[in-house]
């Protein structure tokens, strides 16, 4: 027995098996910060700036973490902040959380509705943090106080990311471009979390591999001969042409797509012409593309230039008026999450809110740039998990307003509470893993 007891020492002491004979109460500790947690919430959803004016909100975070004795770089890739915090030898964690709102009126009703308004396309509108980044900012708030009161308990660097301009996928894009791994190191891990306006307050969802779509915003303008609406033989008709383009893009996923892959084609704008009694001579179509490869991304560019071009042929356009066709060069590329990193948190949320309360997530064609932390060429795990959001009466009742709706809202407290004790706990672990 005893020849087993000093074996197992040596290993401990080799540093192969780490123990925490002292675990921090994370629950215990987050309620205690619960009211302070709760008021920031609530100032942050009263106070939302849409991309690239996340001014006033950097500041508040930069103020939070510089209290909290994090070292602090401001300004980083427009309004980004970087906040380190180095606590002995161990690996380097990536936290990111996201700053901005959308440009939209809130329609809640709540006590703390935001009644801010800003100009965007030269219109007046609303703002509103209706796709949960004051929960995100909340949790990552509230992650930060919960490690550096439990500083004893973890050895490591944890890298504090708040991102702007995400919601048009373009600050992720702008830290790395800006440097960031090469100012502040390259992670050994990258985390992030993101509301779920389905998953029940109180529960995760974790998926592994592809969890959300790369997304690009494709133009395309059709081109034609005008005329009088009473003399269309005289016309080459640009509308239907671009009517025929539309119907003939819905059969790249229905009949070029390998039915295992998934790819999403939509057309959400079509604008041309002024008047009744018109024929335009040019219209305007707008495109989203969501796919999860590069290969089923290539073949998508590949049929819309084929289907374009073809229809524009077949109408007798000459050469000089083919479509032309605009497709950024820039984009949102589809996240992945690693699937042994996935294993490693599934198991560390497990731990603080129950395992019936981590659940799997299936694959969404929604975009979010995150996902642009772990595809650089130094390939850092990485792993965006989904926070419930949703309260107990909403489920019962079905009426479940999406993300970026207009009348979404989480229940503030228990989602706080537990994005911030599976992130701690998270962290923790994963500091301590050998």
């Amino acid at each position: 027995m005893y020849r087993y007891l000093i074996s197992f020492l040596v290993v401990c002491s080799l540093g192969f098996i780490s123990i925490n004979p002292n675990p921090p109460n994370f629950r215990e500790i987050i309620n205690g910060d619960l009211p302070y947690l709760l008021e920031f919430y609530k100032a942050r959803h009263q106070n939302p700036e849409i991309s690239l004016e996340e001014k006033e909100t950097a500041g508040v975070l930069a103020g939070e973490m510089k209290k909290l004795g994090f070292e602090v770089t401001e300004n980083f890739g427009g309004y980004g902040i970087v906040a380190v915090l180095k606590n002995g030898k161990g690996p380097t964690i990536l936290y990111r959380t996201d700053m901005d709102a959308l440009p939209m009126y809130e329609k809640t009703e709540l006590p703390y509705t935001s009644k801010l308004t800003t100009v965007y396309n030269d219109e007046k509108v609303g703002t509103m943090h209706s796709c949960g980044h004051d929960i995100h900012m909340t949790t990552w708030l509230g992650t930060a106080r919960t490690m550096v009161k439990t500083k004893s308990s973890w050895k490591g660097t944890l890298m504090m990311i708040g991102q702007p301009a995400e919601e048009i996928g373009a600050g992720a894009r702008m830290m790395l471009k800006e440097g960031l791994y090469t100012k502040f190191g390259v992670p050994d891990y990258g985390v992030g979390l993101h509301c779920s306006p389905t998953i029940p307050v109180g529960q995760v969802g974790f998926g592994k591999g592809y969890t959300m779509a790369a997304t690009e915003s494709v133009d395309i303008k059709v081109f034609g001969v005008g005329a009088h609406g009473a003399s269309p033989h005289m016309s080459i008709d640009p509308i239907v042409i671009g009517s025929m383009i539309v119907m003939e893009l819905q059969t790249i996923v229905s009949r070029n797509l390998n039915p295992t892959e998934a790819a999403v084609v939509t057309v959400g704008s079509f604008k041309g012409g002024t008047k009744h009694n018109i024929i335009p001579d040019e219209v305007h179509l707008k495109l989203t593309i969501r796919t999860y490869t590069e290969e089923v991304r290539t073949m998508v560019h590949k049929r819309i230039r084929e289907i374009t071009r073809g229809v524009a042929m077949a109408a007798g356009l000459p050469e000089d008026k083919m479509p032309e066709i605009i497709i950024p060069d820039e984009f949102t590329l589809a996240n992945y999450n690693d699937p042994k990193l996935v294993d490693r948190l599934m198991k560390s949320a497990g731990t603080t809110i129950g395992p019936n309360n981590v659940i799997n997530a299936e694959p969404q064609m929604v975009g979010e740039d995150f996902s642009h932390y772990g595809q650089t060429e130094h390939k850092v795990p990485t792993v965006l998990f989904w926070l419930g959001t949703v309260p107990d009466a909403r489920i019962k009742s079905g009426v479940l307003p999406g993300l970026h709706s207009p009348y979404y809202f989480p229940e503030p407290e228990k989602s706080i509470e537990t994005g911030v004790a599976v992130v701690a706990q998270s962290l923790t672990d994963l500091f301590n893993q050998k």
